[in-house]
């Protein structure tokens, strides 16, 4: 091959690999990105929850599936826009609430609500605020947090809690990472129990010092047996406290810790096991939202 065909040759070689890296991002547009204010209205007071609303770039006449991310006790990080992609990129809505804001928090132990009970009114408003969006699916609305967000998003898949929003409709589906299981059915107000019948699902870390090893499964093992067939549990090894915020490791104190003695806390990034969790729950909502083809 003369120095002429081999030139052409790369030309052609450099434009078709350029059409495919193009072809590619186009495939994986940015979603449409609202920041929002959400009105929200308790028997003694109001404020206004802000939040990111993203809607993913697809041509379909349906109304989308949606879900409302909740973030831990550190606030807005990295974790929520981590999940955030995969599930628009499956087609799927987001909405990302910052619960401190409106409070004028800064987020960690020493600067967040007493309890996170406090915190579900936001969620309920949130909620309402999707159901008033004619580009979503009333019935195919999920939630997932994180730590303090894990511990709302099971609190809001029983009756006790949703029986509060005024509303029949209850979730989809609910998953919970590292929600410090120690919790729930020994502490007052953190009644897991009476479920709505939406699936679970449940991932935590064996090296999260929040809890112990063994606080989960038995939580779990402990449920009736009705609620014990919508409770999905997964335990990773080598996993610390949130192992999907994906930044510095951070040496937190935490009164919740160690089954309420308080004490340090490792959260400690761990990109295999969040690349794995992240799977698990795009695939868990494309199942309860059908997305995938039969």
């Amino acid at each position: 091959m003369n120095i002429a065909k081999q030139l052409i040759f790369c030309i052609i070689l450099s434009i078709t690999c350029i059409s495919l890296v193009y072809a590619k991002k186009i495939d994986k547009q940015l979603p449409h990105i609202f920041y929002i204010n959400i009105p929200v209205q308790t028997a003694d007071t109001s404020w206004q929850v802000s939040a990111q609303y993203r809607l993913p770039r697809i041509e379909t006449a349906q109304a989308l599936p949606a879900v409302i991310i909740l973030h831990s006790s550190s606030g807005i990080d990295s974790t929520g826009r981590f999940y955030a992609r995969a599930l628009n990129n499956a087609g799927i809505a987001t909405l990302e609430l910052d619960l401190w804001g409106a409070r004028g928090l800064q987020g960690g132990s020493a600067n967040r609500p007493a309890t996170p009970q406090e915190t579900l009114p936001d969620v309920f408003a949130a909620l309402h605020y999707l159901l008033q969006q004619p580009n979503i699916n009333a019935e195919k609305i999920g939630v997932i947090g994180f730590s303090w967000g894990g511990v709302l998003s099971m609190l809001t898949a029983t009756e006790q809690y949703m029986a509060m929003t005024g509303t029949p409709f209850r979730f989809a589906g609910h998953v919970a990472h590292y929600p410090v299981c120690w919790l729930y059915n020994n502490v007052p107000g953190f009644e897991f129990a009476n479920l709505t019948g939406a699936p679970v699902l449940i991932q935590t870390g064996e090296l999260d010092d929040y809890d112990l090893p063994e606080t989960c499964p038995l939580m779990v093992a402990n449920l009736s047996e009705v609620d014990k067939e919508t409770v999905e549990l997964n335990t990773f090894k080598k996993a610390y406290h949130a192992w999907d915020r994906l930044e510095a490791e951070w040496l937190v104190t935490d009164p919740f810790s160690h089954l309420g003695q308080g004490g340090e806390v490792t959260l400690s990034p761990n990109k295999r096991v969040a690349k794995k969790s992240r799977r698990n729950v795009v695939k868990f909502f494309s199942n309860i939202f059908e997305l995938y083809d039969d």
